[in-house]
């Protein structure tokens, strides 16, 4: 082969062909997902290898969990605030209030709205428009994962997989989960 070059890495996530995750807790689950769908594996300590456990994993259409880091949530653009607002109110629309849950760990927080629906917000904020998360190896991977199950990701405008990145370590916000919930609040957003 060639040796690799910048612009070998600065494609849009639609070009992925796979991508997975391992996360850690009572159990250690291998997700992994491709062009055919996402599957779950749990490891077997007694003989060291995974075990399919969780075939063809798909994302709820909805949920009652969103996950967003409320310290920041007076730097967060209106319409943002806004839907946040109405996860915290019982309304007869949405069904709500939803629950709040935030581990901080963005694998775990979009691996259980994964498996019981829901959503996870990192959005920009006034000190980091850009948000925190790098588009290409971390929200990619998650938003490859999430839509091959049937949910959705955005950086609030545009889908997450048709970002052309113009830099290696480029900063997005990031908009991941059921898509009843991330269409609810596109509604506050656009």
């Amino acid at each position: 082969g060639t040796p690799a070059e910048l612009n070998d890495f600065l494609q849009p996530g639609n070009q992925q062909v796979a991508a997975g995750y391992v996360i850690y807790g009572s159990s250690t689950i291998f997700v992994f997902a491709t062009k055919r769908g996402v599957n779950g594996f749990t490891l077997d300590p007694s003989i060291g290898e995974y075990s399919l456990s969780h075939p063809d994993i798909k994302c709820p259409e909805s949920g009652k969990i969103y996950s967003v880091n409320h310290g920041n949530f007076f730097q967060y653009a209106e319409g943002v605030k806004k839907y946040i607002d109405g996860c915290q109110k019982k309304n007869k629309n949405n069904g709500g209030p939803y629950t709040q849950r935030y581990i901080g760990s963005m694998v775990a927080d979009v691996h259980r709205n994964l498996v019981k629906g829901g959503i996870f917000m990192y959005p920009g904020t006034t000190d980091k428009p850009n948000g925190k998360l790098r588009l290409l190896y971390e929200c990619n991977p998650f938003a490859f994962i999430v839509e091959k199950a049937g949910g959705k990701a955005t950086n609030g405008e545009k889908r997450i997989l048709d970002i052309q990145p113009t830099e290696l370590h480029q900063r997005t916000p990031f908009f991941i989960g059921s898509k009843k919930m991330m269409k609810e609040l596109e509604g506050f957003i656009k």
